[in-house]
């Protein structure tokens, strides 16, 4: 016997729910249904307006319906989300209903400019098209092609391993005929020493994405996509980290000669 879906909450519907995508509430889901399109609850997002994450909390026109399956039938429902911080910065939803059946049919602005404020960062440590093959993987799974966002996220994959590889050829006693023969697992075990600890540890997520590609569904995808992505991220916060801390080197080692300068020359 199949387990009844878990019904998402506003914040996921608006934020995270592709375009499209069909959720059916049962009748014991009435009042999920009803806080998707009247709850007060604050929702953390990103406001593009601000340029930076914000609390926003839905702006409702005239009474909020006290009966909580309000929102049931076959209709159109908006959602107007104002920013705490500036109530001119507002997100716009259109959703339709076909009795307990919903879909989001309309937003502003888009999912991927919601999704991909919290990957700016990376850009600091990814080759140019990287980051925009990032990006687009994000705004992919935004709209609901599994797939394809798994095939961008396989390529920066790649990428990050071929640089490793680069740096690692030139080491005294490298075996580049064992590297070109190894499976992908085995290479990035060769370059144990020049790739972030973490994906060393979890080098079986080339084995998702290209199954991803080859053997799994859309759904199936997308679901494993926020997963595949955060791992992806986390290498990515490694190289940051190692980034900011080659930085700290470089400016303590200048502060350092400045200070022995300036005590040799009696100033």
């Amino acid at each position: 016997m199949n387990a009844t879906p878990t019904p998402p909450t506003q914040q996921e519907f608006c934020i995270a729910y592709p375009l499209y995508e069909e959720f059916t509430f049962t009748e014991g889901q009435d009042e999920k249904g009803w806080e998707v399109f009247f709850s007060q609850e604050p929702i953390d997002t990103y406001c593009p307006e601000c340029a930076s994450n914000s609390i926003f909390r839905q702006h409702v026109t005239g009474d909020i319906p006290r009966y909580l399956d309000a929102w049931v039938g076959y209709k159109r429902l908006s959602l107007v989300l104002k920013c705490s911080r500036n109530v001119d910065h507002r997100l716009f939803f259109l959703f339709k209903v076909s009795e307990r059946t919903v879909q989001k049919i309309g937003q502003y602005p888009s999912l991927a400019d919601l999704n991909t404020y919290d990957v700016r960062q990376y850009s600091a440590v990814l080759p140019l098209e990287d980051f925009k093959e990032f990006t687009k993987a994000i705004g992919l799974a935004a709209h609901g092609v599994g797939v394809g966002s798994f095939v961008y996220l396989r390529r920066i994959f790649e990428n990050l391993v071929d640089a490793a590889y680069q740096t690692a050829k030139g080491d005294e006693g490298w075996d580049d005929e064992a590297y070109g023969k190894g499976r992908m697992a085995e290479r990035i075990l060769l370059l144990a020493g020049h790739l972030p600890e973490f994906l060393v540890e979890n080098r079986s997520m080339y084995k998702i994405l290209s199954q991803g590609i080859h053997e799994l569904t859309e759904k199936e995808c997308l679901a494993a996509f926020p997963v595949v992505k955060m791992g992806i991220e986390l290498v990515l916060d490694e190289k940051l980290a190692a980034a900011a801390k080659q930085q700290k080197l470089e400016q303590a080692k200048k502060a350092i000669h400045g200070l022995v300068s300036k005590a040799s020359t009696g100033h």
